[in-house]
């Protein structure tokens, strides 16, 4: 395996710990250890308690049972829990594909979902978001891209970073579209199983705002895989928690892979882990009022400044994905944003889309409010500056002869 630099990881690692000001994350505000107990009722004597044995290979029986409840069918044993959804999705991934198999992926999108086929030696086709359709998903341009090589597609709704979304009937013509492609393999899966592989990051699926949240795909679908995960809606990326809902046959390979490699999840993170399961309308429901309010907020900067910025308003997550006028590529913005002004955020070029901004909106009102000013600041001093091509300007669009 080969993989390439993690372009969004190596700007955060730079970034992350020292920003005054994070308007750039994918999640919630995250929670504190207090916050969680007095949330979930967890008390000391229950952590006392705890013995560091080592763990299930697919997860602690009673925490399968509560994501299959909440998420899949109600099989456990379609189950399997991991260090964030992140290890998921290489397990699956890894257990899956073969180098030479034709995998379709979304862009712009999370390196994860997109770069790690790649590096597995497979043959990638991209099926590419518009902005001019405000990054709305072309199903049929979907279609025409799988084929009978077509071996997994690999998609992320609510999507990061665009905040797109799909609906439930284009989830399952989605499905659809999945059955049709791939060739028809024998028995050695699930009986009678064929089509594409639909491998669904469901990360942000409790953080939708005009629509109910989609099913998982894995009870839609034989060969659908969802992923989910404790780092966006629940506001615990530290814990380093995560799932998939996959056939059992799938996830016997995966065990494999990981016998090799992290054998289990923590006992620690896996009782944590249950106290949220058990109580996980009551973790949800305080950050998802603070999202559906910084939404607002977000689109009302955006409105107040269609000179600097073109917003679409995101469907789900906590992420929005401006783009910013005047600048063919916002790197040398946003380093300067940091540097002189406190604030964080991601340029798109670590996703594929150089003239926007990641712009997280999942935290305390009040940063976010100040973030945005410093922004607007940042932005209208950088389009009067005097033109610079090494940093990447667009003459043509500011109708100036600025860079910026």
């Amino acid at each position: 395996m080969r993989l390439p630099a993690a372009r969004l990881e190596d700007w955060l690692r730079d970034y992350y710990f020292t920003a005054e000001i994070d308007i750039s994350s994918s999640g919630v505000h995250s929670y504190s250890m207090a916050e969680l107990r007095a949330m979930t009722g967890l008390d000391h004597a229950e952590i006392d308690e705890l013995v560091f044995d080592d763990g299930y290979s697919l997860g602690t029986p009673a925490v399968r049972r509560h994501i299959a409840r909440r998420w899949g069918d109600g099989d456990p044993s379609r189950v399997m829990t991991t260090s964030g959804s992140s290890e998921a999705i290489s397990l699956v991934l890894t257990a899956l594909l073969r180098p030479g198999d034709e995998v379709v992926v979304v862009e712009p999108g999370y390196h994860a979902l997109v770069a790690f086929a790649a590096g597995l030696g497979c043959a990638t086709r991209t099926w590419r978001l518009d902005r001019a359709r405000g990054w709305r998903p072309s199903l049929d341009e979907l279609a025409a891209l799988v084929s009978e090589r077509t071996k997994a597609i690999i998609v992320n709704f609510p999507q990061n970073p665009t905040g797109v979304s799909i609906t439930e009937a284009e989830l399952r013509r989605l499905v659809a579209i999945a059955e049709s492609a791939g060739p028809a393999e024998a028995a050695e899966e699930a009986a009678g199983a064929s089509g594409a592989y639909l491998l669904f990051d469901a990360a942000f699926a409790d953080l939708t705002y005009d629509a109910p949240p989609l099913p998982d795909i894995s009870t839609l679908y034989e060969r659908g895989i969802g992923f989910g995960t404790f780092s966006k809606a629940f506001g615990l990326p530290g814990l380093r928690f995560g799932w998939c809902l996959a056939p059992p046959a799938v996830l016997a390979e995966c065990v494999r892979i990981r016998d090799y490699t992290t054998l289990h999840v923590s006992p620690l993170v896996e009782l944590l882990a249950l106290h949220v399961l058990r109580n996980a309308d009551a973790c949800l429901e305080p950050r998802m009022k603070q999202a559906r309010a910084n939404r607002d907020l977000v689109r009302e900067w955006a409105d107040a400044h269609p000179d600097l910025v073109s917003l679409v308003t995101p469907l789900g997550g906590v992420t929005a994905f401006p783009r910013l006028h005047g600048l063919a590529d916002t790197h040398a913005f946003c380093d300067d944003l940091f540097t002189r002004r406190g604030v964080l955020v991601i340029p798109g070029s670590c996703f594929g889309a150089p003239e926007h901004i990641r712009l997280g909106f999942g935290g305390p009102a009040e940063p976010l409010a100040e973030g945005l000013d410093r922004l607007t600041g940042a932005l209208t001093e950088w389009r009067r500056r005097p033109p610079d091509p090494a940093a990447g300007g667009d003459p043509a669009e500011d109708g100036e002869g600025h860079t910026r």
